[in-house]
Parts: C-alpha cells; structure tokens; sequence
C-alpha cells in the first residue's frame, strides 16, 4: 500500500505537515503550568491530528497492489460422434476414454482442468455413448475460446477422429486459441473394404409434372473389379437402376440421375448400394432424401425506386425457401405487374410519390412489408401502414441493434436464431421517436450504443384481416456479410426473412383455420415446431378456443398434443419425434362451427457419420504442429500429464491488482485521528486542562 498524489502536487504533504506544527504551536505555547515532556507530548499529538486533517482535505489517492495467481487451464474436449464408434477400434476407443478420465487426477491440484463432450455442441463432462448424428469441431473450438477468454489456458486436448460434416475448417478456428493442443488421433487412417454413399446433391423442392437431377458421389474402397449396384426406390416403387464397375482401390464416381416429379407433395426417394462380401459396414450404403414436390410457387413482389443492396438480400433469403419467388421491379414499372399474381409486396423505401402511384395496391387486401430508411419519405411510410409511427424532425440518421422481445408470439424463430441476430451489427434508422400502435407486434426494438429502448424496428400488424409488416431500418446486407464471417453461413438472416414472408403470406388465401410449420422435413433430433392461426367471421385473428393436434406416424403410433396460446395465435414445440413419416389433423371449434387442418411433415434420419470411414489424421497433425503441440495415438495417451508438465509454457500466471481509493475512505485514518484525539483529551483531563 502507497501514496499517490494523482493529479494533485506532492508539495501539499510539506504544506499540512508545516498547518499541523503551526496550529499545534499556537494552542499550546502559553500554558506553563504543564510540565515540558506533556506539552511536547500534547503538541505532537494536536500537530499530527491536524496534519491528518489538513491531508483529508487535499484528498491524495491510496494505492493497494494485490497478487492473484491463476493455475493453467487444461481443457479436454473429446468427440461424441457416431463414426468414433463405427470406424475406431473398440480397444482404442476404451483406452482413450480411460486415458481422458484419469488425467484430472494425474495433473493433481497444479492444474485446473475443465472436460467436455461435443458433436454438433459442445457440453460438460466425458461420454461413452459416441452417439452424436453431426460433428462441428469448428464450433466446439469456438465456443471454448469465448467461454474461456482472458484466462490462462495452458492447453487444450482434442480427441477426435479429424471428421467433421459441419462448420468450417477447424485449423481455421484452431488458430484462434492462443495455446498449445495436443491432439488423441481415434479412428482408422487405414482405407478397407467398403461402398458408400458420401454425398447427395439435390434441390429439396420441385415442380408438379417436371424433371430433377439428384447428383450422387459413390465411393469405393478396395474393392477393384467388384461391380456397383445402384438402386433408386420411389416410396418403395424402382425408378432407377445401374451397375457401375469398380476399376481402382480407392473409387469415387459422381452418378447425375434424373427423375420425375409425378406427385404432389413430399415424396421419399431410398438411394441404395449393394452391399459386398466383407465390407467394413453397410449402414453408409443408404440414403434417404425427400423432394418437396408442389404445385407451384407463391409470389412475392418486391418494389423499390433506386438500387440498393439490401433488395439483393431480401431476393436470396426470400427464395431460400422454395415456396416463394420473388418478383423485383421499379415502381416506375409497376403497371406492367398484375397485382393479383403475388401473395405479398414488399414496398423498399419508397418516396411519397412512389407510394400515391400505389393507391390501388395500398386499398386492396394483398398483405404488405414496409421497408424505412434513409432513402424512405416517413410521412408517406407513416400513413401507408398502422403498425408504425416515425416523427422525424431532421434529417438525421441513428445505428440501432436488433433487440429480441422474448413476448412476441405471431410466429416462432429459433432460440440460434434469435441470439444470432441480437449480435449482428446495427441497421441505420431514421433519427426521431417510434411508436408501435396497441395492437402491433413487436418482434425486434431498437438498442441504440448499449441502450435499450422501446422504439420498435421490426413489428407486425393485422389491418381489418390483412398482414402487414413493418422494418424501421436498411442494411440487411451488413447482417448477411457478418453472420457468414462469423458462423461461414446465412441461416439466421435466412430464417428471419422466410419466417417473416411465411407469416405474412399464412392467411392470402382467406383460411379461417391454418397451421403450418417453418419447413416439412425436419433432420432426426431436431424440434418440431408448429404454429396456428384461427379468424372468426369478421376474418379477426383470435385464440380463445382450444386447438388440439394429432400426429400419427406410419406405424400407427398416435402424438396429441394441445397448442399453447402465444399473443393472439398459437404455437406448440413437440420436441424432438422419432425418425419417420408423419400425418397431422388439427381441431378447433368456434361455436358449433368445426376446423381442421391437415398436414404432412417428415423426421429425415442422419447419416453423415457414416459418410466417411477413414480418419483424418493429417488435419490432426496440422493442428497440432501450428499450435506448439503434438498429436498422439490412443496408445501414447498416458504420456500425456508428464508432456503437460514438462511444457515450459504451461505454468502459474501471478496477476497484479492495483486498485485506487481515496485515503478518506480509508477506515484506519479514521480510527488513527480518534485514537490521538482521546489520548490528547484524556492527558489534559488529567493534567487539570479541560
């Protein structure tokens, strides 16, 4: 502990020190009936108390330095997948599981060691179960990094089989992490006999009574002068069969098949291969894809006065979703539309003559997207729509982040999604104050630097049964280039804007009774989710009766569930169902009137695990190279803690703490001035002064 004077001159300490001597002096000079050695005692006494005083006064700073030490982090993240089990030695597996567990023990209490299991996530604790359907080791790695940043990780073990089906590269990812990593190399590098299918390209929808390519990569393993017997069945029905010769030790053929979209809705096409004698596994011999096969599109038209990059987003995210195509077109060049075709209109910052161009489309009954921003006239945006208002007063602009409302319920985005978002960077608004009208959902407010307000930035209404949508704020792009720099994928800005049209559009057809869900395939493992909408006569969105739902799978097996009321429509999260084909039939009542609405939707199994068979210890190896690591065979696992300890920069990090108090808040000055104050007081009581 010390002195600092900070902005004031050291000479005060001098200047008090010469206040306390002299007010000392001055009280006690004349009193000759104390004897010398209590004058002299009372004078330092009254000379410090004052001196202290005088200090308080000038307020210098007290400084206090701590020391913390902070042991080095070992963190352990060991694979979950499925291939570690189907392609590793079951003694390899055995012994890396063992290995990982004891080494907590074996680096004792010098060393903070934190373990964790990942697949497509990451989570705490060891496994044994190896039942992860998709590996994203790019993202376990990122998540460590940011759950452990500014600490002092010493070194991170990796044990895995170097097969990833998602994210990006993780040497990219591994760079990041400033420590060494030492990788458990499972799996087997070594290519034996198998057929399979690695990979199926395909459009997920079609068109009724039109032609689609599936593009098929077929891959083969020591099997040179075996035949390749490829089968596609339709729902059970052959549509497609060939035999394909195997000319070399490591085969791979890319197969282009075409087929024909004969019926509506989701058809299930089984690509198989024929298994051959003493193949490694057959389970990566068959894949399942399903074709949404439809009628035909809905459209979306999608109106602007100027370029901008933003209309670029909107088309791409939009069309993400084969349901929709998007129509852009100059308001100048609207006549040459015919309204009556698109399902929605997206009015892109649109001047007030623009908008007195489209008197007929803003008085007909098409659902509509308003769209502010810099180039936007706000009065003519503020009279087109009820969901929001702008009052403006400058020309002026402001940066507001997207600020999830967790009450919102006219429709459901994912939890990733919702967290993604609340993290891109901000879309510029008008500046000026926002209100949302009392019967608006508000799905995002503005946070503008890091405060939160009320204004809303993206919000729905219901105008006398007709959806509108209203987004205060341009830049989408910004959202698109930053969610793939960040995640390598547009999915959030994707998801956002196709549930957006989704809802929008959910009601174009006048349906009192609708349910419908985000896609109709969904991957094994993964939350089914459904949302409800119900009108009364006067086409009024309302939630008082009970909505009920049955699934039923082919089987036979029955799932009722009952909607939760969300706002002024419905939603349910069955959770995640078994893989398979289910048939859906809600109810609703209204008086005595009944509604149903059915539907299809489909669990798609997971094979990416069994895509690949042969490990790859080559990434393994890079990563551990670039990172001051090693990599190591299952068998070489229990010299893992004695490489751990004898790493040089793996050590104890000592921190300095230097806090800053002023010295009147310190509670020792106070009890030091008492203490002098009464030993003063009590010495002239007793010598007859007071």
């Amino acid at each position: 502990m010390s002195l600092t004077w900070g902005s004031v001159s050291g000479w005060w300490l001098p200047a008090c020190l010469v206040l306390g001597l002299l007010y000392a002096w001055l009280m006690y000079r004349q009193p000759v009936q104390l004897v010398k050695s209590i004058r002299y005692t009372l004078f330092a006494l009254r000379a410090v108390v004052v001196s202290f005083l005088a200090l308080l006064l000038v307020s210098p700073l007290v400084r206090s330095t701590s020391y913390q030490p902070q042991k080095p982090l070992v963190l352990i993240a060991q694979d979950n997948s499925e291939s570690i089990k189907l392609f590793s030695k079951s003694k390899d597996i055995g012994t890396s599981v063992n290995g990982l567990a004891r080494l907590k023990v074996e680096l004792g209490d010098d060393y903070e060691v934190h373990e964790f299991t990942f697949d497509r996530g990451l989570y705490d604790g060891l496994t044994r179960t190896f039942d992860g359907k998709q590996t994203d080791i790019s993202n376990a790695l990122h998540r460590l990094n940011e759950r452990f940043v500014n600490r002092n990780i010493g070194a991170l073990v990796l044990a895995t089989d170097g097969l990833y089906n998602l994210g990006t590269d993780p040497q990219y990812e591994a760079r990041n992490i400033k420590t060494n990593i030492y990788t458990i190399a499972l799996g087997d590098t070594v290519p034996r006999r198998d057929l399979l299918l690695s990979n199926v390209n395909y459009n997920k929808t079609a068109f009724l009574g039109n032609d689609f390519e599936v593009e098929i990569l077929a891959e083969a393993y020591q099997s040179t002068g075996e035949n390749m017997h490829l089968t596609i069945t339709e729902d059970g029905r052959q549509v497609n069969a060939q035999n394909i010769s195997i000319t070399s030790a490591v085969f791979k053929k890319v197969i282009p098949v075409k087929l024909n979209a004969d019926k509506k809705g989701i058809r299930r096409f089984t690509i198989s291969l024929a298994p051959v004698k003493n193949e490694l596994s057959v389970q990566n011999n068959t894949e399942t894809i399903y074709i949404d096969v439809l009628d035909a599109r809905q459209k979306v038209l999608l109106l602007y006065d100027g370029p901008h990059p933003d209309l670029s987003v909107l088309k791409q995210a939009i069309e993400s979703n084969k349901n929709f195509e998007v129509k852009t077109s100059l308001v100048s060049d609207v006549a040459s539309q015919k309204m009556a075709d698109y399902s929605l209109a997206i009015l892109y910052q649109l001047s007030a003559t623009s908008y007195s161009k489209l008197q007929n489309l803003l008085q007909s009954k098409t659902p509509l997207w308003h769209i502010a921003g810099t180039q936007a006239d706000l009065q003519a945006f503020n009279n087109a729509q009820k969901a929001v208002k702008i009052n403006a007063g400058r020309q002026e602009v402001q940066e507001a982040f997207a600020q999830p409302v967790s009450t919102f319920s006219a429709f459901t985005l994912t939890d990733s999604t919702r967290d993604k978002i609340s993290k891109l960077p901000p879309l510029v608004s008008p500046f000026g104050n926002y209100e949302a009208s009392g019967t608006a959902s508000v799905l995002f407010r503005q946070k503008i630097g890091n405060v939160e307000t009320s204004y809303p930035l993206l919000a729905f209404n219901d105008e006398g049964g007709r959806k509108t949508a209203a987004l205060t704020g341009e830049g989408l792009w910004r959202w698109q280039l930053a969610e793939y720099r960040e995640f390598g994928n547009h999915h959030a800005v994707e998801e956002l804007l196709s549930q957006t049209v989704q809802y929008l559009t959910a009601n174009a057809n006048r349906q009192r009774f609708r349910v419908y869900t985000a896609k109709n395939v969904f991957d094994e493992g993964e939350n089914v989710l459904l949302n409800a909408e119900l009108y009364n006569d006067a086409l009024e969105l309302i939630n008082t009766p009970d909505v009920k739902i049955n699934l039923k799978s082919q089987s036979g097996k029955n799932y009722s569930f009952l909607f939760t009321r969300a706002g002024q429509s419905y939603q349910l999260n069955a959770g995640a169902l078994p893989m398979g084909e289910y048939t859906y039939q809600a109810t609703a009542a209204i008086g005595k009137q009944t509604f149903t609405a059915n539907g299809q939707i489909t669990i798609k199994q997971l094979n990416l695990e069994t895509r690949q068979s042969t490990a790859n210890h080559g990434l393994l190896r890079n990563i551990a190279a670039q990172s001051g690591g090693q990599m190591l065979l299952p068998s070489q696992i229990s010299k893992l803690a004695d490489l751990i300890r004898k790493n040089e920069n793996i050590k104890t990090v000592v921190y300095e703490d230097k806090r800053y108090s002023d010295l009147v808040d310190a509670k020792w000055v106070f009890v030091l001035i008492l203490l002098l104050l009464s030993a003063e007081w009590f010495l002239r009581k007793r010598e007859g002064e007071i």
